[in-house]
């Protein structure tokens, strides 16, 4: 090997060595001011650990999803309440509230068919005339005729949103059938109801 190979290698190493000491002191970083400490610090936590003493931390965490928010696979939510005794302030804005189920197709008819006559059908009759079982035409077990919800003006032309609220909470003789429907089945009844009534 001749002299001027070993001093380039020499050379090389040095500046390899060099290089290597000054990459590898300590870095030192002086944030000045965080923006959000508590994004730029975080306070990670274990999910089923015991957050009691989360409060006496200044941590605020109640274990609650965020307002507003639907859980995945969750129906919207209706969002009307139900109106006090002599009150139809909601009842006469649920007329905005569209039907989220475009249309029925397929096992949707028959089901929404078979929701409609354990429901609904008992009282506003099978052909949605008001002549269900419980009337039979007066001589039934109720006195008083349901409505009509075909050929009756009235009913057809009550939005959707007016029916859901009518069904979820009760109007009138009407009684609420919100714990035998869900949201769903709900709006499934009045899709089939308005597709009756435009025939």
């Amino acid at each position: 090997m001749n002299k001027n190979n070993i001093n380039k290698n020499l050379l090389l190493t040095i500046a390899i060595a060099a290089i290597t000491l000054v990459g590898c002191e300590e870095v030192k970083r002086t944030p000045g001011t965080v923006y959000m400490p508590d994004m730029a610090y975080s306070r990670a936590y274990e999910s089923y650990a015991d957050h009691s003493n989360l409060a006496a931390k200044g941590i605020h965490y109640d274990n609650l999803p965020v307002a507003g928010t639907i859980a995945r696979g969750k129906e919207m939510p209706f969002p009307y309440a139900k109106d006090k005794a002599g009150d139809t302030t909601n009842y006469n804005a649920s007329k905005l509230v569209p039907n989220p189920i475009d249309s029925l197709v397929g096992r949707d008819i028959a089901e929404a068919e078979r929701l409609y006559l354990v429901n609904c059908g008992i009282c506003h009759g099978a052909k949605l005339d008001g002549n269900g079982p419980l009337y039979k035409d007066g001589n039934g077990p109720y006195a008083a005729k349901p409505a009509s919800l075909v050929g009756d003006a009235k009913y057809e032309n009550m939005p959707a949103g007016q029916m859901f609220y009518s069904i979820a909470y009760g109007k009138n003789l009407m009684g609420s059938y919100a714990a035998q429907l869900n949201k769903r089945q709900r709006w499934m009844i009045i899709k089939y109801i308005k597709n009756k009534q435009k025939k």
